[in-house]
């Protein structure tokens, strides 16, 4: 068997490597950075349109409906890339909206947005009119189905929300949420989150968040075919908290009871999974950027009369850097080819962890200057520890994973 890229795919990477170097270099960087407080890090807006032009958000959507046409290991090929150059912004809820539209999950294009509530195993029979036994589509708020649309192009902003109690990122910048629940997947203009949301101090300058309402998007069966979703409590009373979902070990039944098991099933759980998968790819950018700024740096700094690279602590740290990056690699690439529940958990957990150890580690050998605002490296870290809260962190890929194995045994018993 060949685990190799190939021709194809290095010429995908290589070219997203030299859009961002054009058009997401440095000094872009640092000027989204610096300008946080004067622009409250908003998503820019040209730039979002040139990676639309780009493909970045079409990758996955059929040529058939104006896509690029090509699969999931491809997507994160290029989340990658936009991980190592720090590309802001809700790139992942942005890219599994513009292939959900396409698909016809949501009535993307369509005269109205589309909440699609699916029970059981059958997350891949979606259709667009609504018509599988699975589940069923609600038209939704007009609105929202016009900026579903732009994803595609790039035209739309789209961010996440998740009813697991999840923070909301770039959502004073975004268009639509894409708002996840225990089964159901629906898309609402971002106002109508934002005006009850609480702005949340990050630790990431360029990565602004917020606390929203509690939120809980309509059982199956809980409202006719056409009629608005439950979307909190009424305005002037307290609303009702929504405990959280934990997607890795348990599912909502046909009933709504929690069903336990490897994973959730369904389309929410789907996206949650691909998500999780896409941020693990841009884990992976940053942990590989950073091993390239410590080996530079090494070679550059000099101590002694000689560069600091020729001593052996830091050689060792340099080394170690490497191997937890391409470990990371090897994981997230697998993941995007067996798209399983487990392989999705492991490659979050290793990316995670190779994107914040990398950092320290790359600090380390900056000798602690990484801590100033002129140097990168501190972005980096920082952007890491972000991501690692997102989707699935370190605690519900670990229960992702021990689920597995459980099963696993199980069933050789």
């Amino acid at each position: 068997m060949d685990f190799q890229l190939t021709d194809d795919q290095r010429a995908l990477k290589a070219g997203m490597r030299e859009l961002l170097e054009r058009r997401f270099p440095r000094s872009r960087l640092r000027a989204a950075v610096d300008g946080e407080a004067e622009r409250g890090a908003e998503v820019d807006r040209e730039l979002w349109r040139e990676l639309g032009a780009a493909g970045l958000f079409a990758l996955r959507v059929p040529e058939s409906a104006g896509g690029v046409g090509l699969g999931l290991p491809e997507a994160v090929l290029a989340f990658e890339e936009a991980g190592r150059a720090l590309l802001p912004g809700p790139l992942a809820a942005t890219e599994l909206t513009a292939h959900l539209s396409a698909a016809g999950w949501l009535a993307g294009g369509g005269p109205a947005a589309g909440r699609w509530v699916a029970e059981g195993s059958a997350a891949g029979a979606l259709v667009a009119d609504g018509a599988a036994a699975a589940g069923w589509l609600a038209d939704g708020d007009a609105a929202a189905g016009s900026l579903v649309a732009g994803a595609v192009r790039g035209e739309t902003v789209v961010t996440a929300l998740d009813q697991g109690g999840a923070l909301v990122e770039h959502l004073a910048s975004a268009d639509a949420v894409l708002a996840l629940g225990a089964t159901a997947v629906e898309v609402i203009p971002a106002g109508a989150v934002a005006r009850s949301a609480e702005s949340i101090r990050s630790v990431d300058p360029a990565t602004p968040l917020h606390r929203p309402a509690p939120y809980r998007t309509a059982p199956h069966g809980a409202a006719p075919h056409g009629a608005a979703p439950h979307r909190g409590a009424p305005h002037g009373t307290a609303p009702t908290r929504v405990a959280p979902q934990r997607t890795a070990v348990a599912g909502t039944g046909a009933s709504g009871e929690a069903t336990t098991g490897v994973a959730a099933s369904g389309p929410a759980a789907r996206l949650r999974r691909e998500a999780a998968l896409l941020t693990a790819a841009q884990q992976l950018g940053s942990a590989s950027r950073t091993v390239e700024l410590a080996v530079e740096h090494a070679k550059r700094r000099t101590q002694f009369g000689r560069p600091i690279g020729a001593f052996q602590a830091v050689q060792h740290l340099c080394a170690g850097m490497l191997v937890r990056a391409e470990s990371a690699r090897s994981v997230v690439y697998a993941a995007a080819v067996t798209e399983e529940p487990g392989d999705i958990a492991a490659a979050k957990l290793l990316a995670d962890e190779a994107a914040v150890r990398n950092a320290r580690d790359c600090l380390q050998v900056h000798g602690g200057m990484g801590f100033t605002w002129e140097s990168d490296v501190h972005l980096h870290l920082k952007r890491a520890w972000v991501r690692a809260g997102q989707w699935q962190c370190a605690a519900e890929a670990e229960e992702e994973l021990a689920a597995g194995l459980l099963s696993t045994v199980g069933a050789c018993l």
